[in-house]
């Protein structure tokens, strides 16, 4: 169970330390009256910066053991 934790700790932090974000600009909350009208807001914006990834694939040759197998005989 233990190894579990850790594996999964593990992934998360690969998974958290993937990309990097910069607030570009600051959020508002809405101002808000008690009547009916009221101010939207603004959402921050935020510029992500992500991992750079490269996928491919390689031919590789993998030597195989040849197994013999003798059964042994009914009696």
């Amino acid at each position: 169970m233990n190894k579990f934790i850790i594996v999964a700790a593990m992934a998360a932090g690969l998974t958290l330390s993937g990309c990097e974000a910069k607030v570009t600009e600051e959020g508002e909350m809405p101002s808000v009256d008690v009547d009916v009208s009221g101010d939207a807001g603004t959402l921050p914006e935020i510029d992500v910066d992500t991992a750079d990834v490269e996928v491919g694939t390689e031919e590789v040759t993998v030597d195989v053991p040849d197994v013999d197998v003798k059964m042994p005989s009914e009696q």
